[in-house]
Parts: structure tokens; sequence; C-alpha cells
């Protein structure tokens, strides 16, 4: 099938398995489309007419696809059942082609589309504008969107009393019965990480028999390049 692609220049090309042709036209007349009767003949003209609107809701929802770069009139100009009887393209102009594999019951088949290199070209100032907009000016639906999947992640939550450093000659000597003084004050606020990463300052309470971590700060955001919570002096 010949397509016509206004405001541009040239023609683009689609292209339907033929053995994906009767089962859509079964699944049309109300069939299931599961049929494995292999059927090796021409399509009628009424059949034809049944295909006719099938590609215009194909081509009405690239029309939609196509919104968001550039308005693309895809229109039907001529159909074939001969691929070969389609001369649209010199033989050494270069395409870019789209192979869309479709499954309809046991059958499987590959629609393809076809549009000529020289017509993305144009349209390549019009790809550049659309991947900077969105690359800098994320919309609200897209970041609600992202925030909810992330709230449905989980996160490793640690609290940590650092006390002071042990030699490998202490911790060998160790035995049960052993008492560790840390000397640290005990009203002396505790990290608490997310990941491993340094995130909250809080001071251990008692929530009924149990002990918990009361939040009193955040710890600042680490700066741009930055890949440690701890300062690095120079050497």
């Amino acid at each position: 099938m010949s397509l016509g692609l206004s405001p541009y220049d040239g023609n683009g090309v689609l292209e339907l398995n033929p053995s994906l042709v009767f089962p859509i036209l079964e699944m049309l007349l109300g069939g299931t489309g599961r049929s494995s009767v292999s059927i090796q003949r021409d399509i009628t003209e009424i059949e034809q007419r049944l295909l006719d609107g099938l590609f215009r809701i194909i081509l009405q929802d690239l029309r939609e696809a196509w919104k968001a770069v550039t308005n693309v009139d895809f229109t039907i100009e001529s159909m074939e059942t001969e691929p070969q009887l389609l001369h649209l393209l010199a033989p050494n102009e270069a395409v870019v082609s789209i192979g869309i594999e479709v499954r309809i019951g046991e059958t499987v088949g590959m629609m393809n589309i076809a549009l000529p290199s020289i017509v993305i070209k144009m349209m390549r100032q019009k790809f550049d504008q659309q991947w900077s907009v969105r690359k800098t000016h994320a919309s609200e639906t897209e970041q609600a969107r992202v925030l909810r999947v992330l709230r449905q992640a989980t996160l490793t939550l640690e609290a940590r009393l650092e006390g002071p450093t042990l030699t490998i000659e202490d911790l060998l000597e160790l035995r049960e019965g052993h008492v560790l003084v840390f000397d640290l004050p005990v009203n002396r606020p505790v990290e608490l990480t997310i990941n491993g990463a340094r995130k909250f300052t809080a001071h251990v309470v008692t929530a009924g028999k149990k002990r918990a971590c009361q939040v009193e700060a955040a710890r600042p955001l680490p700066t741009q390049g930055s890949t440690s919570d701890e300062p690095r002096s120079g050497s």
C-alpha cells in the first residue's frame, strides 16, 4: 500500500504479511481468527473493503503517534496485492524500515512500514526540539508517574552509634563476658542511614517496650561530584 506523507514530499509503504490477511478478515466478520487452515487465493472486492477500514484505523493511529513530533497526514494513495508493482522509490534510495510482529492465534506475521530517509532527515530539527523540551522540562504528569513508581520501592534503614576504633589484637582477645566501653555520652545523636548513605541524625527514645529513633535533622545533600558523606582532606 502506497502512503501519502503530506505536507512532506515522497511516499511511504505499508505492507501486511499475507499470512495475516485472512485471520484478520475472519475476526472482522465475527470469528476468532484462530483457524490454522492456510488459504491460498486472492482477496475479493468485499474483503478489500473490509481491509480498507482496518488500514484507515492504522493510519489514524500513526497520525496520533507522530503528533508529538510533527503533523503528518498519512493517507492511502494506492493498494496492490503484488508489492513488486509499487514503483515508489529508486532502487538506490535509502529508506527507514519499521517491522512490527503481529500474532493472531497460532498465526504470526509482520506488518512493515517504510519511509524515505530524506523525509526523516527533514524532520530532524523537530526531533531535536522535542528531545530538548522533554529533557529539560518534565511535565507534572510525568513527575507524578515517576513518583508513583518510586513509592513502591523498598529501602534499608539503619541506626548507627559510632564508637571508638578497635585493634585486631584486642578483637582477637575478646571473650564471652568482656565489656566494651564506648565512652560516648548517652545523649549523643546517632546516624540514620538509608541504603548505606547518611541521611538523618536522631536520638534514641523509648516507644512502649521498644527502642526507637526520633529524627531530629536531615543531613545536607552531598555536593555535585562528591562520592562520600565524609569530607576529604587534601594531601
